[in-house]
């Protein structure tokens, strides 16, 4: 691999990583009372998302949709599969409290995974996702197509928390 392209990767984690991060801060400043604090985390968070997409395209890793499908239940199912599986096992040996969100994330991800193939079905043979309505759990990441469940089926959060996407 060339250096500029492992340079790119490490640019895209570090961007996104810093996008996550602050968004999450700015979470907290808001609830804090801090709200102009807030929004310039927030307009940061929007310009480290700016960079790490150019760095992802930069690094030709935005495809077709079919093929940026395919990527996503790569990673979904490594995910749910090899990755978080051994951390939710040291997590729990440990008991730390980040099992709580590795047992989310295990579960979730493969949601994730059946919910890309469903999307991949419709693609490969020419259609748009008939369903027009998406509901996040804002507790554990899962998704449901259509209405949001009565409860969450890995968390148990109420219906009424989880987050219509537009």
């Amino acid at each position: 691999m060339s250096e500029t392209k492992s340079n790119l990767k490490e640019a895209f984690a570090g961007e996104s990583q810093a996008y996550q991060k602050y968004v999450a801060f700015a979470k907290k400043a808001e609830k804090e009372g801090f709200k102009n604090v807030a929004r310039l985390f927030k307009t940061t968070a929007e310009a480290e998302r700016i960079h790490a997409e150019g760095h992802l395209n930069a690094l030709e890793m935005v495809s077709s949709t079919t093929d940026n499908l395919k990527a996503a239940i790569e990673g979904e199912t490594y995910e749910f599969t090899k990755m978080y599986p051994p951390m939710l096992e040291k997590a729990v040996a440990d008991g730390h409290k980040a099992k709580i969100m590795f047992n989310f994330a295990v579960k979730a991800e493969e949601v994730h995974a059946k919910l890309y193939k469903k999307a991949l079905e419709a693609v490969e043979s020419g259609k748009d996702l008939e369903n027009t309505d998406f509901y996040l759990c804002p507790v554990c990441g899962y998704i449901e197509f259509d209405a949001a469940p009565a409860k969450c089926p890995i968390c148990g959060v109420a219906s009424d928390k989880f987050v219509k996407v537009a």
